[in-house]
């Protein structure tokens, strides 16, 4: 769960929202420190060609509270799921911390 300004965000439902894109693969949905929310929304998408978050955006508007839509997207073309078809969802934000420093 992703505590955004005092509002529950529960991963799996905005991953489910985004996985019904046509384009996307496959989604991780993580919560990234803000000052102002105490969490932001951030979307790890895995896309077979080049997409932009505007048209993602446009696409959850109808499926999300504005809330619970990704602040940031970021796009990979890497698998997000191990071989037992789990996401490492830990160890992806973990990542993403180490790169904002």
């Amino acid at each position: 769960m992703i505590l955004v300004g005092g509002a529950n965000v529960y991963p799996a439902e905005v991953e489910a929202a985004l996985d019904e894109h046509p384009q996307v693969i496959s989604s991780c949905v993580i919560g990234l420190p803000d000052d102002d929310y105490g969490n932001v929304v951030h979307a790890i998408v895995q896309t077979p060609r080049p997409l932009d978050s505007s048209e993602l955006d446009a696409f959850l508007r109808s499926r999300l509270a504005t809330y619970k839509r990704p602040r940031t997207y970021e796009f990979v073309a890497t698998p997000l799921r191990g071989d037992d078809g789990k996401v490492r969802r830990t160890a992806l934000r973990t990542e993403r911390l180490a790169q904002r420093v």
